[in-house]
């Protein structure tokens, strides 16, 4: 059975982090249930162009970066699907008669290499890219958008009703927010990937996409599993508040939302967002 140096090895080698950091976050990723790796990318102590490189050291991948700057043949991209390459951390580079080059962020994820080769006759050839490089190319190849990340904190706001996105998002600019609107809950989808908000407030009932079904879509996407989405409704009946919390909304509004609620759910979601893990009771599958 082939087997596979170790990451923090490879880190310690390469001078990135010592061997007393690799103990630490061993223990707190088998606390988190989340890879090592993972870890040590969203605590900041190794980009994700480090990552990249020491998993292609690890699995003797080729690593591509900057996806977003080249050119893609539109019937490569037909190959994969935007909601799998945005589920699986996917991007298919180029195809050369049988073979399907792949860049993807999780190099062990080979059940679904296995199912994509199986459904289109295709052998995959792996590549290893950065997490953020697979979503920016996502973001412009397939929604023709521009990844961005602000460093100012920057709220969603998802309604259908052009008076209720008007009021919440000039009582959040007032007070310093940098905030992004759309009208239906598939924009709505396109956005949280493309503008990377800190917290997501969205109605319930819309039109292509409702409250319930764009926080199912973000969950599917490991970049947001860990961002706040707080539900407003203007029906608030008895079950709308338990229901939410239920299926893993981080707060509940009825409408009309007024200016110290909103205030006040928004700063606690920030809160919860910068530091998730000091948060998370059940951790789930992040890749």
């Amino acid at each position: 059975m082939l087997t596979h140096r170790r990451l923090g090895e490879i880190f310690v080698e390469q001078g990135i982090i010592t061997e007393k950091t690799v103990e630490r976050i061993l223990s707190r990723a088998k606390l988190l249930n989340q890879r090592f790796g993972t870890v040590l990318e969203d605590m900041e102590l190794i980009t994700g162009e480090e990552l990249a490189v020491a998993l292609g050291v690890q699995y003797g991948c080729k690593v591509v970066l900057h996806l977003r700057d080249y050119t893609f043949s539109p019937e490569v991209l037909k190959i994969i699907p935007v909601e799998m390459a945005l589920e699986r951390t996917l991007f298919p580079l180029r195809r050369e008669q049988n073979k399907l080059a792949l860049a993807m962020a999780d190099p062990t994820d080979t059940k679904i290499v296995e199912n994509i080769a199986e459904n289109n006759g295709l052998t995959i050839v792996p590549f290893i890219a950065p997490k953020a490089d697979i979503y920016s190319a996502i973001c412009k190849h397939y929604l023709g958008r521009v990844s961005i990340k602000s460093a100012t904190d920057t709220v969603l706001i998802v309604d259908d009703d052009p008076i209720t996105l008007d009021v919440l998002a000039s009582t959040l600019r007032n007070h310093g927010y940098r905030v992004i609107t759309a009208s239906d809950g598939m924009e709505g989808f396109k956005s949280a990937i493309s503008e990377k908000p800190q917290v997501v407030i969205t109605d319930l009932m819309m039109p292509k996409l409702d409250g319930y079904g764009l926080f199912a879509a973000m969950q599917n996407v490991p970049e947001m599993m860990f961002t706040p989405v707080i539900l407003i409704s203007a029906l608030a009946h008895d079950d709308d508040e338990p229901r939410a919390f239920e299926k893993g909304f981080f707060d509940f509004m009825a409408k009309p939302v007024k200016e110290i609620p909103l205030l006040v759910r928004v700063k606690r979601a920030l809160t919860f967002q910068k530091h998730h893990y000091r948060f998370v009771n059940e951790p789930g599958p992040h890749t």
